[in-house]
């Protein structure tokens, strides 16, 4: 006859496993979210630091010449403004935001005044002017200063 040897055995319980899983979960929940809004962060943090240094290339042009470079349409920054201020103001202009959408410039006829704008991560032109909460809604400066970018705890 054999004889039954009780066996030690190191392993974990399927309720110790449950819990860890449970516990991965919840900072998952938490993290992931945080996160994703420190990376829409840093692109807008990018476009805006983008579009300011276009917007000094810009002035530094027009105490050049007295004036913005004239564009009456809005148009992609690579065939509007860069033109007038590569290489001598900035090396090169962006070609596109920090989500990876097309930047824009425009100007009066008189070059008087000028909007370099980005749609920011939904890519939709929005008309809001002033601080806002959201990703979505436009980063959009003007004759040096923004008039329209997100800032605080963003949705």
């Amino acid at each position: 006859m054999r004889k039954l040897t009780k066996r030690n055995q190191g392993g974990f319980t399927l309720i110790e496993l449950l819990i860890v899983v449970a516990i991965i979960g919840i900072i998952a929940a938490i993290a992931i979210p945080n996160l994703l809004n420190a990376i829409d962060r840093g692109k807008q943090k990018r476009t805006m630091a983008d579009i300011r240094s276009v917007g000094t290339a810009v002035e530094a042009y027009a105490v050049d010449v007295n004036f913005y470079p004239r564009n009456i349409a809005f148009g992609p920054l690579p065939t509007t403004v860069a033109i007038h201020v590569e290489p001598t103001f900035i090396r090169q202009a962006p070609d596109t935001d920090g989500w990876g959408g097309d930047m824009f410039y425009g100007s009066d006829i008189l070059g008087t005044e000028y909007t370099v704008r980005s749609f920011a991560k939904d890519r939709v032109q929005s008309d809001f002017v002033g601080k806002t909460t959201d990703f979505d809604c436009d980063i959009i400066y003007q004759v040096g200063g923004f008039i329209a970018w997100p800032e605080g705890i963003q949705t």
